[in-house]
């Protein structure tokens, strides 16, 4: 069994990149509490992630995530599915750092796949096409999303036990193991 020593676990990535679906998953494996900042964003404003875009407008929205971000990171022993573009902001590095933080990689393929008939993702309510979008949308991100100290590659639609196997494998690769 790993030992965490209370250290949070945050997973960045692409929107569709199965934060939401890895993250409770990771929790229970640990014994940890789950936190998905979209949701808890979401109730604390009274509005959807969509209509928050809408209304207050995606820097508005940047601010808030910050804000829960902060406020989380100040917990132990959770892991927390984060929104795709938490990771823009240099900001929020500061309290992602002060836990382990997982990049979760599918394929712009497989995000298309995911995501193609998702109508409640702001950053994808245009005319552009789909996968240029993402395309766009990924490199713009990528650079930021390399800082996690785990990167985990999905090429395939893997099932989500197996990509909690391949976290639970690098993991140990990471950790500073204490010097008895």
């Amino acid at each position: 069994m790993i030992d965490l020593q209370g250290l949070n676990i945050y997973l960045i990535g692409m929107m569709g990149s199965g934060k939401s679906t890895i993250a409770p998953l990771l929790a229970k494996h640990f014994g940890y509490g789950f936190l998905d900042t979209d949701p808890t964003i979401e109730k604390l404003v009274g509005q959807s992630i969509s209509e928050i875009f809408q209304t207050i407008g995606a820097e508005k929205f940047r601010q808030i995530e910050t804000q829960v971000l902060a406020e989380v990171s100040a917990h132990i022993r959770l892991v927390v599915a984060t929104g795709g573009g938490i990771a823009i902001e240099r900001e929020n590095w500061n309290h992602l750092h002060q836990g382990l933080v997982i990049w979760l990689d599918p394929s712009i393929d497989l995000l298309l796949e995911r995501l193609q008939d998702d109508s409640s993702r702001p950053l994808l309510a245009t005319s552009e096409d789909l996968k240029s979008k993402l395309d766009r949308i990924s490199s713009e991100r990528r650079d930021r999303y390399a800082e996690a100290d785990i990167h985990i590659p999905i090429t395939q639609n893997l099932d989500p036990a197996e990509i909690v196997e391949q976290i639970l494998s690098a993991i140990p690769t990471v950790l500073k193991t204490p010097i008895s």
